[in-house]
């Protein structure tokens, strides 16, 4: 049993692959990053609580702000390593100046929706966020578990402004709009402090490094941080000359 279970993870780990690599290959729509100055975005998947009491504070502290992916459906959740956002925080993140993107209302996969479920998955989630402020005509996505969908990829690209994913690298010329690359911070705390590297090459080469992560907090889930690797990253790249703006505001300045 021990066997099959892993031959069916890695199976299962090899068609998420090919299924990104599809998405990525064949955009809706694209974007060429060809920025003068490096551009930095912080950005929180499903928001824990500590993304606001400590991520959101360190990047205030610094005189920036981030991008906080809200998943309606997740608000108030109270799970075992980690407590979820409430709408009260939310209200709070955009009142501070961040900004609130969409992350479906749910925590779906994406691929796994049908059409018309994700529409109103995504509307509904939508109207939730234009409840914590003024209605906004296109938000930003983040993909949940960073799994995109090739037979949505029309959907997001008119929905929204671009959407997030993940693979761990820096957006350079022509990219997919509706599969940006998320660079991640988590555990182990070693691996994330390296990534000043990455702040290092989008120096030396300008483009645009989106950083994502979920919690933050002394004793991080494997997916977070700690206050005081998160706090290292917003200084360095703001003292290497990056220019660190939540993705709405990166948008204007990456786009040639």
């Amino acid at each position: 049993m021990a066997l099959l279970s892993k031959v069916s993870g890695k199976l299962d780990y090899l068609r998420e692959r090919v299924a990104e690599r599809a998405v990525r290959a064949l955009p809706a729509s694209t974007l060429n990053v060809a920025c003068r100055r490096p551009v930095v975005s912080f950005t929180f998947d499903d928001v824990p609580c500590t993304a606001l009491s400590a991520g959101a504070k360190i990047l205030e502290e610094n005189g920036v702000r981030g991008t906080f992916y809200i998943a309606g459906g997740l608000l108030n959740r109270v799970e075992p390593d980690r407590n979820i956002i409430s709408e009260e925080g939310c209200r709070e993140l955009a009142a501070a100046g961040h900004e609130l993107g969409c992350h479906t209302f749910g925590h779906e996969i994406v691929h796994t929706l049908s059409g018309r479920a994700l529409r109103e998955n995504l509307t509904r989630n939508g109207a939730l966020l234009d409840s914590f402020e003024p209605p906004v005509t296109k938000r930003n996505f983040a993909y949940p578990y960073n799994q995109g969908s090739l037979r949505h990829r029309q959907l997001f690209a008119d929905r929204y402004e671009t959407a997030r994913g993940g693979g761990d690298r820096i957006n350079r010329g022509k990219v997919n709009r509706g599969f940006l690359w998320g660079m991640e911070i988590r555990q182990p705390e070693q691996d994330a402090l390296a990534l000043v590297r990455q702040i290092d090459d989008v120096v030396r080469e300008p483009g645009w490094l989106v950083f994502f992560t979920h919690d933050v907090s002394d004793t991080p889930t494997p997916y977070g941080c700690t206050p005081s690797t998160f706090s290292t990253l917003v200084r360095y790249a703001i003292s290497s000359g990056c220019l660190v703006l939540p993705v709405r505001d990166a948008l204007q300045h990456v786009e040639s």
